[in-house]
């Protein structure tokens, strides 16, 4: 099972690799205006509006069918792309794609992935998840970029299409995750469970507050970087690279975490520490901070963002009815995801209004809300752990 996870987690990171790693090098070597590439980059609203079109998904076709079809849909937009002089139609209508097709496999491959998993097994698979999706964006983002150095544009993007195509193939090796055609009709279903848990304000405002932290600060972060006067190259190693190794180490400690605590009690030690990275960004923009304090908050952000993710990602997991996992899902990941879009789009006016240390101690207060609304949360933990106890044998 977890082998199946961490294939279709490299397949669903590859996209976003391409989005914000692979392309904005391109289309900068290409000549396009950076009032352009800016521009381009408000097509990534396409994850945050994906519910809308989650009916579609659960309503026609399997799962594996979807990501292959999204997967094709890259592959050939990457196969038409790579020109010297990128026309803007092309442009445009190429970069629109992938974010369609992107934000719809990701629906697929969350939805298909709750199929899979057996409940109790949430924090192993998240730690999975997590780090196999990281996989797939430096992928992305390194492999066709490396090909288009020596040999220019048009061949890495023809290595980057053949990835995306073989991995379009490859969804068929993984096994199919059966969804009754009754389910599939009933739509309203999605949410009645939800409505007959009650609670569902509490969940709800939980869901959308609990990394609202993170994501009010995560614009920032490199703007105080370069604020602090750090060289491209330790933004790079120690931000990016040595940043990724401690996302994937929190995510592995979270997950472990989860296995051998359960769902209710991470939720509340993991989103503390999370808080607690926030207060580390805080302390290292005092005045007079050292370089090696920026580094040691950084590596504590990433770390401690794993590891909340890995709580967070179990949770929803749980929460989430496999029957209409495409629907659920989707609507609590994008909820959340366009509340701290929208809030992040002020983080630059209130860095100058009240300075960089004030505003990473507001990103942890203002996460603090989500701590009050746990009960709610863990309510609902024991409410599906009631809804999937077997009947009792008959005498």
């Amino acid at each position: 099972m977890l082998a199946v996870v961490a294939g279709v987690y490299v397949i669903e990171g590859f996209p976003m690799g391409l989005f914000a790693d692979l392309l904005p090098v391109y289309w900068k070597q290409a000549g396009v205006p950076l009032a352009t590439i800016g521009a381009l980059s408000g097509l990534g609203l396409a994850w945050a509006i994906k519910p809308f079109w989650s009916p579609l998904l659960h309503r026609f076709g399997e799962h594996r069918r979807w990501i292959s079809g999204a997967m094709a849909a890259i592959a050939c937009m990457l196969f038409a792309g790579g020109a010297d002089a990128p026309s803007p139609i092309l442009l445009w209508a190429g970069t629109g794609l992938l974010c369609l097709a992107s934000a719809t496999q990701d629906m697929a491959i969350d939805a298909y992935t709750i199929g899979i998993v057996p409940r109790g097994d949430e924090g192993l698979a998240n730690a999975v998840r997590i780090t196999t999706y990281r996989v797939g964006v430096i992928l992305a983002g390194t492999l066709p970029l490396l090909v288009a150095g020596p040999f220019g544009w048009r061949a890495g993007h023809l290595v980057a299409a053949s990835l995306a195509g073989a991995m379009a193939m490859a969804t068929w090796l993984a096994p199919r995750v059966e969804v009754s055609s009754e389910a599939r009709k009933d739509l309203a279903g999605a949410l009645r469970t939800w409505r007959l848990r009650g609670g569902l304000t509490g969940v709800l405002g939980f869901v959308l507050l609990y990394r609202i932290g993170d994501l009010a600060m995560a614009p920032m972060l490199k703007p105080f970087w370069v604020d602090r006067g750090l060289s491209n190259e330790e933004i790079a190693f120690v931000s990016t690279t040595l940043g990724t190794l401690a996302t994937v180490a929190g995510a592995g400690a979270g997950g472990l975490f989860v296995t051998r605590y359960g769902i209710p009690k991470s939720l509340l030690w993991l989103g503390i520490a999370a808080l607690g990275s926030n207060l580390g960004y805080a302390a290292a923009a005092a005045e007079g901070a050292s370089h090696e304090a920026v580094y040691a908050a950084s590596l504590l952000e990433s770390f401690c963002g794993g590891l909340a993710a890995s709580g967070f990602l179990a949770f929803l997991m749980r929460i989430c009815e496999r029957e209409y996992a495409a629907v659920q899902y989707a609507v609590l990941t994008g909820a959340y995801a366009a509340l701290g879009r929208l809030i992040g789009t002020g983080s630059g006016w209130a860095v100058e209004q009240i300075g960089y240390p004030t505003f990473f101690a507001t990103t942890a207060a203002i996460a603090l809300p989500a701590l009050t609304l746990l009960p709610a949360a863990r309510h609902w933990v024991a409410l599906v752990a009631e809804e999937n106890e077997p009947p009792p044998a008959k005498l």
